[in-house]
């Protein structure tokens, strides 16, 4: 089975492009193949995608010997992202980003270049993948071998593949190079090729707020004319800072009187911090769609830690004037954590305690040992009995005693009580939710036990019994991360509920200043302007040499300038903090201080 969606066995099925569709053309060779192929028969496969991308890859490269054009581009950004569009034979432009240090893609499929981009998934009845793979061969270049049979078959290309037998030997071992060196990347150091794809085969797309910031245009073109990741591509959001006064409470929804214990859970937003434009956008669809058949609730921001999603949750709360709350997720967490639990009430212990061996199973004595919390409950032991159903057996007991005869002696008994949520709160009474870091929960279907909660704005039963609307003016955000440790892709029935997924980049140097400077009070902006660049050189450092047991951000940074405030000294400062956060590994750390701060901050 093969390691990456490229390989799969339907992609070895699929008819070869002209000419090597030819009767005479042998598919399977066992007589050449690429150094790569360690196999004992060394069996060497044409593969259908390699070779259409291969094709394309050339008409590029013989119109630009020729001063002429042809359909397609290849380019990078800085040496860290390939950005091509591929002419695909559907007739769709395929604009594809692949990030070298990460070995993810990006992509959307285009039937022009002002067209709505259609989502690319590689399966069977989908795209085959060979936009991703035209994305990969600058990469692919970078070998000896590759580039010496490229160099044979583009020959036989000009020669209208005369010797077809020739061209085809040269083909195999193209697919055969290519294949081994992405199928087999991490036992290959630098001549692997790292690739990241789902093994749903859903690429993730290209947003248009990325794409209008300028987020995928290429820096270097190699080949071709770009027409929808076009160079320098200026932003189309507006860079007017929004005020405070012109945002806080400026989005109601609709006429809430709120307690002022309520008026106190609206954030209230500090002075350093800059509003986003995401966030304003999220508070005008919020708004905007309230009178319509299905306003917009729901609502995800996606992106890097420390990059400002809680903080943007709470300020969209505070453009629609509601009380805000949260949940921080866990990887235990269970759905019981989302809609409430029934817990003892303490006052009532604290004042009569039980007698000894009289109390209920806790919460967690039922998730270690269900049978045995359902043996202190019934008196009978059941080995098979699920955690759910004692949750159940543990409401019907609670109820039983406490329709019990009213005598003196109720009162010396445990006491219980349901206690809300914070999400079950904001359900009731139209407050703003933040569901945090929901994709690092083990179990991916507690989640999709909330769909019914975020589809049109459906009732939900509690586990008392009680069923209750959601208010319409309830909104709840979805705050995660997919690229650190311990986090798993969002369930797709999920993410279709959400109105609006919105990637939060990273600030740029000045924002960063703005906001650090305004929280840690440092005045010496120079000093922070100079810490901010060095944190965003570490942070594509640690991306280019895959370095992922660490972190560098917002928070890092944050720290950093407060250690230096107190003992005066960068490199000081730095090793107490972004250094000794970047990683575990000793050798890790010694790279990053060798590479990014020793150069600037060396005395």
């Amino acid at each position: 089975m093969a390691q990456t969606k490229l390989f799969d066995n339907w992609t070895w099925q699929r008819h070869l492009p002209e000419p090597f569709n030819d009767p005479s053309v042998v598919k399977v060779r066992t007589d050449v193949s690429s150094t790569y192929n360690q196999t004992r028969d060394k069996k060497a496969t044409l593969h259908a995608a390699i070779l259409s991308a291969i094709q394309a890859y050339m008409e590029l490269d013989l119109a630009a010997a020729a001063g002429s054009s042809a359909p397609g581009a290849l380019g990078s950004q800085n040496g860290n992202m390939t950005i091509a569009e591929y002419p695909s034979h559907t007739g769709e432009i395929h604009a594809v980003v692949f990030t070298h240090g990460t070995g993810k893609f990006s992509a959307g499929r285009y039937s022009n270049p002002t067209s709505t981009p259609q989502s690319y998934t590689l399966k069977e009845d989908g795209s085959s993948g060979a936009a991703l793979i035209f994305a990969l061969l600058p990469t692919a270049m970078n070998d000896t071998e590759f580039a010496d049979e490229y160099g044979k078959l583009l020959q036989c290309k000009k020669d209208g593949y005369s010797d077809l037998e020739e061209a085809s030997k040269t083909a195999v071992v193209l697919c055969d190079n290519l294949y081994r060196r992405i199928e087999n990347a991490d036992n290959l150091s630098q001549a692997g090729i790292k690739t990241n794809i789902p093994k749903i085969g859903n690429i993730q797309a290209l947003t248009t707020l990325n794409l209008n910031k300028g987020a995928y245009s290429p820096t270097t073109t190699l080949f071709g004319d770009f027409e929808i990741l076009k160079p320098g591509m200026a932003s189309a959001a507006p860079t007017a800072t929004t005020r405070h006064e012109d945002f806080v409470g400026k989005y109601p929804l609709s006429e809430m009187q709120l307690s002022s214990a309520e008026k106190r859970m609206i954030p209230e937003l500090p002075s350093w911090f800059v509003v986003p434009h995401e966030v304003v956008r999220v508070c005008q669809h919020a708004k905007m769609t309230t009178d319509s058949s299905q306003p917009m609730r729901n609502f995800m921001l996606r992106g890097p830690a420390g990059t400002g999603k809680t903080e943007g949750s709470k300020a969209i709360s505070a453009g629609l004037g509601l009380p805000y709350v949260h949940i921080t997720c866990s990887a235990n967490s269970e759905i019981m954590d989302f809609l409430g639990q029934i817990l003892p009430d303490m006052k009532a212990e604290k004042s009569k305690p039980l007698p000894e061996g009289s109390s209920y199973p806790t919460f967690e004595d039922i998730r270690m040992d269900p049978p045995t919390a359902y043996f202190k409950l019934t008196g009978e032991y059941n080995g098979d009995i699920t955690e759910d159903e004692v949750y159940e057996k543990l409401v019907e007991v609670i109820g039983s005693k406490a329709t019990t005869e009213e005598d003196p002696e109720k009162e010396k008994k445990q006491g219980f009580k349901y206690v809300d949520t914070p999400l079950v709160n904001a359900i009731r009474y139209g407050y703003c939710c933040e569901i945090q870091e929901p994709s690092i929960i083990a179990n991916p279907g507690v989640l999709v036990g909330l769909n019914s909660l975020l589809d049109r704005c459906n009732a939900i039963t509690l586990p008392t019994g009680e069923k209750i609307d959601r208010h319409p003016n309830t909104v709840i955000i979805v705050t995660t991360n997919n690229d650190y440790n311990g986090c798993k892709d969002m369930n797709q029935s999920v993410i279709s509920r959400m109105n609006l997924v919105i990637d939060i980049d990273e600030p740029d140097v000045e924002t960063l200043v703005k906001r650090v400077t305004g929280i840690t009070g440092c005045t010496d902006i120079s000093a922070v302007k100079r810490m901010a660049e060095v944190v965003k050189e570490i942070t594509e450092r640690c991306r280019e040499t895959m370095i992922t047991d660490g972190c560098c951000g917002v928070r890092e940074l944050i720290a950093w300038v407060q250690s230096f405030m107190i003992c005066g000294n960068e490199m000081e400062a730095a090793k107490y903090t972004v250094l000794s956060s970047v990683s575990a590994d000793p050798e890790n750390r010694a790279e990053i201080l060798t590479t990014c701060l020793e150069p600037k901050f060396s005395t």
